[in-house]
């Protein structure tokens, strides 16, 4: 953890009223985080933010001046990216999109959707003829291939919800071609076959793969193909396993022979977690400890309906622990020392659980504990309303400040 966040911690509890919960996002990180992304990027290579990771207006605005656009995958995210900005280009994505999503899409001018089955095309060949307005398209394709990683979430080489199965691309040029209106043009391939890979340079070799593929449909189909979409799902690591090595990726990506083929062709990546994970933190007070049928609990002011990912995931999340001077009562302070303690939430559910045998050294009421890596999916995926707790509050670190 850095400066800047313990000092906000510590500023924060000591103006407390109720038990501490919030989450505090380190902006000045992310930007630094992503500066640095954008300087190994090859050229021709454009860095979009995929926002269900995290939509916080906050972060949207900080990233805007470092990335080249948003991907969105409904009209609360395209709404919430066009509040910030009514240029920036967006791409609009989703296996489940209505009639009145996308002709909200072609209104706002969205750069490209993402196109996941043949009915969904007709349905935006309508809709531009409605409109009179021209429409670029990516065609979202499921690959037949058994060369993709293996990851926890598998969108792409399996049968899937996602996108059009590669036997269907023919099909999907077809009619494209055959409309006389001409208002939908196919601009190149979107690929999102993974989330949370670990390993770059399998990533890199997924990479060369969809290049491949790409041009070989652009000679068999005579297209003029302008962009191709790698999508995202570079991956964090919550346990003591390194994460996503993007200066390795890069470099493999630089180092390769795609440019000499994709001369004219420009290759996006949006990628949501890797941006801004490791720089979200649930930090939440322990409300209570108790030990029962010998094993000992951590109960804290919050929990799954806050931050849902470990639950989600399957996973124990990664935190340090603030000792926090602070104790209102006159009895003394529970407090264990050197126990494994399952850290769990307020809720009336034995699933609303954070983490399973963490190994502390000491720890009592009132102490802060800060769950690091919730920059992506854990608010967000959360049942916040559930029991009706109150909602945790939000800060930001920004210019060394928090606000």
């Amino acid at each position: 953890m850095n400066d800047s966040l313990l000092s906000a911690i510590e500023t924060l509890n000591n103006k407390k009223t109720a038990p501490f919960c919030a989450y505090i996002y380190d902006l000045d990180g992310i930007q630094a985080h992503v500066r640095q992304m954008c300087q190994t990027l090859p050229k021709q290579t454009y860095l979009f933010y995929a926002i269900k990771a995290n939509p916080d207006q906050r972060i949207i605005k900080a990233l805007l001046p470092f990335i080249h656009g948003f991907e969105v995958a409904s009209i609360g995210e395209l709404l919430s990216v066009r509040a910030v900005s009514k240029q920036v280009p967006i791409l609009f994505g989703g296996p489940g999109k209505k009639d009145v999503e996308l002709e909200l899409a072609i209104r706002q001018k969205v750069s490209y959707i993402h196109v996941e089955s043949v009915l969904e095309l007709q349905r935006i060949q309508i809709l531009a003829q409605k409109l009179n307005e021209k429409v670029n398209i990516l065609l979202r394709i499921n690959l037949r291939t058994n060369a993709l990683p293996k990851t926890k979430i598998t969108m792409g080489g399996i049968p899937s919800p996602f996108g059009l199965d590669e036997s269907d691309i023919q099909r999907a040029i077809a009619i494209v071609k055959e409309d006389p209106h001409h208002l939908v043009q196919i601009k190149g391939f979107h690929f999102h076959s993974l989330s949370n890979n670990v390993h770059a340079a399998m990533h890199a070799e997924m990479v060369q793969l969809y290049v491949q593929k790409a041009l070989e449909w652009q000679r068999l189909y005579n297209l003029d193909l302008q962009v191709l979409n790698a999508g995202g799902g570079f991956g964090v690591s919550y346990n003591k396993a390194p994460s996503f090595d993007w200066q390795q990726f890069t470099s493999l990506l630089q180092g390769s022979n795609i440019w000499q083929d994709i001369k004219g062709i420009q290759l996006f990546f949006e990628p949501g977690r890797y941006l801004v994970a490791d720089y979200g933190f649930y930090a939440t007070e322990i409300i209570d400890i108790k030990k029962s049928h010998q094993q000992h609990f951590a109960i804290v002011r919050g929990g799954t309906h806050h931050n849902r990912l470990p639950s989600s995931w399957g996973h124990n999340q990664p935190f340090q622990l603030y000792t926090s001077d602070t104790w209102p009562y006159t009895f003394q302070r529970p407090n264990f020392q050197n126990i494994k303690v399952n850290i769990v939430g307020e809720l009336c559910t034995p699933k609303d659980r954070l983490h399973t045998d963490a190994y502390v050294s000491a720890i009592s009421v009132g102490d802060i504990i800060i769950f690091e890596k919730s920059g992506a999916y854990c608010w967000t995926i959360s049942h916040h309303d559930f029991l009706g707790h109150p909602h945790p509050a939000f800060y930001y670190i920004e210019g060394g400040q928090v606000r």
